[in-house]
């Protein structure tokens, strides 16, 4: 017995090894386990085990155990990374982000100080490694198993993995369940969670192969639906419907900024926001089932319609701005007035969210540019270099005659913008492509403007579009130089160190924006030029602790989190109070409408906020916001407003809207479909 548990001795040890990883990489990351998360990670940890004992025991010699402390060693660096980039981003990274991901090395001052704070991880991480090295003699490293024994292996390898996929298709397979994260959701951070980093990892380089959905799960469903079948007749699942009065304090999400009622009596005209597409005879000569499916799809998506804000700023000049980390944690009316006097005098956005995607900044990015939702696990913002994108601002204000430029006071090409954003119709400018600037970290957004703005100011009608970076982490008064440079504005602030930070960050962005004023009012066209502004992703710069504290109270982490100003300014507007529930992915349209441009709102995954549609702001993992209330996708729970009454009917509908709208907003990057039925 003792000699048999010492030949199985290293398979033994890189079973564990590897299920100790996955709950160290949640511990880290204070992120909760379930034991049926538990139970699949053990599962589909035990395959890779058997696969690295094979790979370690193929050769023969004497010092055979390099090899396993290669790969544990390897091994503990991806955890730790995966760690490190959590602190950074608030995700795990994905393989094509690992792929293409050099240029974070940019940040290594960040990415120096994330390290010092996680060093003693590290050493937790490389107990595993190290181990063998103390274990080596007590360890069998140089037996190769005979060909029996390498066939037993790998017939263990398919019949575990059999089991797993087993309980995945017999189980739940609602929205975040493992059924949900093996097959479609490409959400790294759960499936990571759920069912182990390396099964994540494998599904990615799986679905980046076979381009979506797993062949062998879904194969194998049929398979198994077919010789058992089982009650899945219905995509309902079990949601719980909670009633919660609302904060009396807290303007209320059910209501929509104008009514159908109110628009008769003031004898609007209105007509859909469509273009004239003819979707039967494309379905008619479409040869492609998933073409033709997109066809389908796209010819029964409601409209929006024309309402008394359409075309309101028909002709204006349009600057629309991505803001790093902004939020309404860095709006103070003394501290940032300009901002203050932004969000307050122009449009007021109560219930405005940027939700995070799954990489971050140029996720956020996107949304915001496209009115489309990110494909999971790429770049997207990088592959739309390559398709036709006719709903940009930079597109269809060009079009219109406008002279359209865009800038950012980082490298140009990070994150590949120097091919995404001359793609929008953009004369595109940064650091290292025809902007010059003061060598800091961050560097000024206010110098940007400076130094930007008379290049179009004189040309109207014009547009702008800038990716600032003033506000980025880290935040501290050492390291970064917006904060240095502006400590003195926020010095008195009852907040953490990070949080004053954070806010002198801001205090750059909002010198920035009041020199745009400035020079709009010089220029006599401040009043017909259109502000917008919007972040790219809140703070995550900051530890909950510190946005707890910026908040003055503890912030709830599926919704409020998220929660932010969206700026829509022109001189001497009258403020406009706007309670529905909105997000990023509607900012396109609704730009699209206020300056009257053509464009069709079926083609688009948000909706002209000015318009009468039912709000709905969709978050990554599925959870989403309407008039009706607030769903938990994670716990399936429905938080209903007060005098709200829904059923599960409501809410599994809201949950296949969302679907679809993932589904097809990535066959739209993957199948250049503007293209195909545009011809733009």
């Amino acid at each position: 017995m003792a000699k048999t548990l010492k030949t199985k001795s290293l398979l033994i040890y890189f079973i564990i090894m590897l299920f100790f990883y996955d709950l160290l990489l949640n511990i880290s990351i204070s992120s909760p386990i379930s034991i049926t998360s538990i139970v699949y990670m053990l599962i589909f940890n035990i395959p890779f085990g058997i696969f690295f004992y094979i790979l370690s025991v193929l050769p023969n010699g004497k010092d055979n155990f390099k090899l396993p402390f290669f790969i544990a060693f390897t091994l503990a660096l991806i955890f730790f990374s995966q760690h490190m980039y959590y602190r950074f981003f608030k995700t795990f990274y994905t393989v094509y982000s690992a792929l293409n991901g050099a240029q974070v090395f940019q940040f290594r001052e960040d990415v120096f100080a994330i390290f010092k704070k996680s060093w003693p991880w590290l050493i937790v991480f490389s107990i595993p490694p190290f181990l063998i090295l103390f274990l080596k003699d007590r360890m069998l490293f140089c037996l190769r198993p005979r060909f029996k024994s390498f066939l037993f292996l790998i017939l263990l390898i398919i019949l575990i993995n059999g089991i797993g996929l087993t309980g995945i298709t017999l189980g739940d397979k609602g929205p975040n369940s493992p059924y949900d994260l093996y097959s479609r959701s490409g959400n790294p951070f759960l499936t990571a969670q759920r069912l182990g980093l390396l099964t994540n990892m494998r599904l990615e380089i799986q679905n980046i192969i076979f381009k979506n959905n797993s062949p062998i799960l879904a194969a194998f469903a049929h398979y198994i639906e077919d010789s058992a079948p089982v009650d899945n007749s219905s995509d309902d699942y079990i949601h719980e419907i909670e009633v919660i009065p609302e904060d009396p304090d807290i303007p209320p999400e059910s209501e929509h900024l104008i009514s159908t009622e109110e628009e008769q009596k003031k004898d609007i005209q209105r007509n859909p926001n469509i273009l004239d597409i003819d979707f039967p005879n494309l379905i008619a000569n479409e040869s492609d089932q998933d073409i033709s499916a997109m066809h389908e799809y796209f010819k029964n998506v409601a409209p929006t319609y024309t309402n008394e804000y359409t075309g309101k700023y028909e002709g204006y000049n349009l600057i629309f701005i991505t803001a790093e980390s902004f939020s309404h944690y860095g709006v103070h009316k003394d501290i940032t007035p300009t901002l203050y006097k932004l969000v307050h005098e122009g449009y007021h956005f109560t219930n405005f969210y940027n939700p995070i995607w799954g990489v971050s900044t140029t996720d956020g990015e996107y949304v915001a540019c496209t009115g489309l939702i990110p494909k999971p696990g790429v770049w997207s913002f990088y592959k739309s270099a390559n398709i036709s994108l006719p709903f940009v601002m930079g597109h269809q204000l060009k079009d219109m005659g406008y002279k359209t430029v865009a800038y950012h006071n980082h490298s140009y090409d990070y994150y590949r913008r120097d091919i995404s954003h001359p793609n929008m119709g953009y004369d595109y400018k940064g650091i290292g492509n025809g902007l010059i600037m003061t060598d800091s970290w961050p560097r000024s957004d206010l110098e940007m403007m400076e130094k930007t703005i008379p290049e179009y100011i004189d040309d109207t009608p014009f547009h702008a579009y800038y990716m600032t970076v003033s506000g980025h982490m880290q935040y501290n008064f050492t390291g970064n130089y917006m904060a240095m440079k502006n400590k003195e504005y926020v010095k008195d602030l009852p907040y953490t160190e990070a949080g004053k930070a954070y806010i002198a960050t801001h205090v750059e962005l909002d010198k920035a924006m009041e020199y745009l004023l400035q020079e709009l009012e010089r220029a006599g066209i401040a009043d017909k030029t259109l502000i917008a502004l919007s972040a790219d992703h809140y703070p995550y710069g900051l530890e909950k602790d510190e946005l707890d504290d910026l908040a003055g109270h503890e912030v709830e982490e599926i919704f409020e989190l998220y929660k932010s100003n969206f700026i829509l300014y022109t001189k001497d507007m009258e403020p406009v109070t706007i309670d529905k529930p909105c997000s990023s992915l509607d900012i396109i349209p609704t730009l699209s409408n206020l300056l009257g441009l053509s464009y069709d709102s079926r083609l688009l995954m948000g909706r002209d906020i000015f318009s009468d549609s039912e709000p709905l702001v969709i978050f990554q993992d599925r959870s989403f916001i309407t008039d009706k209330g607030k769903y938990n996708a994670i716990d399936r729970k429905f938080i209903a407003n007060e005098n709200v009454r829904i059923d599960s009917e409501y809410i599994q509908n809201i949950v296949n809207i969302i679907e679809e709208k993932f589904e097809y907003s990535a066959k739209i990057l993957d199948n250049d479909y503007y293209n195909r039925i545009l011809g733009e």
